[in-house]
């Protein structure tokens, strides 16, 4: 029997489209998206008092640390991006980041909850204040850095996962549905921002 090249291709592209997991994958990658904004805006403005309240730190110095999280979350997305792309696939890099950031905020939770991850209140002066051993502050920072490490892998990663699930070459309507996927990305990831610093903020 003789081949059909073109009846290959439309094989070959159908079964690759079957794989996809289509329009009702798109609400989980969305909220995905959301929550993880809704972390790390929320969690940022607080820090600053936390670290000086709990971890007898001087404004200044906590700002930096802030920043400088704040910072490492944005470069590592380009990072994220590269690797996603050249290694591992979208899929692999979104599942990273959101177990990383999971663990992250885990491990920044355990330090409000065990008194031993942070350093003794001060006293009534402030040179009676306790300085942070180097557990402590690791710790604090082992859980930054996996907040970072999963902003780097879900943040450039996300909406195109979820424009790949809708590619399909053989929908004359897809590329609108992809226009509408797009516009309620970008609407729920500006509305997760304002509900991280308007509401979130504050508990």
């Amino acid at each position: 029997m003789e081949n059909n090249p073109e009846r290959e291709e439309f094989l070959l592209n159908h079964s690759q489209n079957s794989t996809k997991g289509g329009l009702k994958t798109i609400p989980f990658i969305i909220v995905n998206e959301s929550c993880e904004k809704v972390a790390s805006f929320g969690l940022q403005p607080n820090m600053i008092i936390y670290m000086t309240k709990f971890y007898n730190m001087n404004a200044a110095r906590a700002s930096v640390l802030i920043n400088l999280w704040s910072a490492l979350s944005n470069v590592l997305s380009i990072l994220g991006a590269f690797i996603s792309d050249s290694y591992i696939g979208r899929f692999r890099a979104v599942a990273i980041g959101t177990i990383s950031s999971l663990i992250g905020m885990l491990i920044l939770w355990l330090t409000t909850i065990f008194p031993q991850l942070r350093p003794l209140p001060c006293g009534q002066y402030q040179h009676d204040c306790n300085g942070t051993t180097a557990a402590q502050l690791a710790a604090i920072l082992f859980s930054f850095g996996l907040i970072s490490i999963g902003a780097g892998f879900v943040r450039p990663c996300s909406i195109a996962f979820g424009a790949d699930q809708l590619e399909n070459k053989e929908n004359l309507h897809n590329e609108r549905l992809i226009d509408s996927y797009f516009n309620w990305f970008y609407a729920s990831e500006g509305a997760s921002i304002v509900l991280a610093v308007t509401v979130i903020v504050y508990i």
